[in-house]
């Protein structure tokens, strides 16, 4: 499956970079999110809870950064499992300056197995742009009450 669009973002690139890798920022915009720690060196594990077209459980899961590029992008490589199936996907994530604060374009490939792929392209596909939506509005959230 296929995502991609862009969201623009009302701080600099700079920042918006910078927040964009801040685990406790990330733990509190991710939907369903349990836990989210870092590892390692531009590396995460995360517990979260997903509810799809009547499948439901909990993920756990790595993200990896790779190919940063401060403050233009950086590369995400992403991968869950759970009772109810997998996910896996990897996407580029780039960052332009505008004059209301930021564009971020983010472009991926995304793989999902299991019981939970039979829930069909379009519920897969509608959840994910969703859980999308939601990050951003909960992100700019937490940068503007952390500034």
């Amino acid at each position: 499956m296929k995502i991609f669009g862009t969201v623009n973002l009302p701080f600099d690139r700079d920042k918006t970079y910078v927040k964009l890798h801040d685990p406790a920022i990330l733990a509190r915009c991710v939907p369903g999110c349990d836990m989210l720690e870092k590892v390692g060196e531009d590396e995460y594990e995360l517990n979260m809870k997903l509810a799809l077209a009547g499948f439901s459980g909990v993920f756990a899961g790595k993200i990896k950064i790779t190919e940063a590029h401060p403050p233009q992008g950086f590369k995400m490589l992403v991968e869950g499992v759970g009772k109810v199936g997998f996910v896996k996907g990897e996407g580029l994530m780039n960052l332009s300056p505008i004059s209301s604060g930021t564009e971020l374009a983010y472009d991926g490939d995304v793989q999902v197995g299991g019981a939970i792929a039979a829930a069909g392209q379009r519920v897969i596909d509608s959840t994910a742009k969703m859980m999308i939506r939601k990050f951003f509005e909960k992100f700019t959230e937490e940068v503007n009450a952390n500034t």
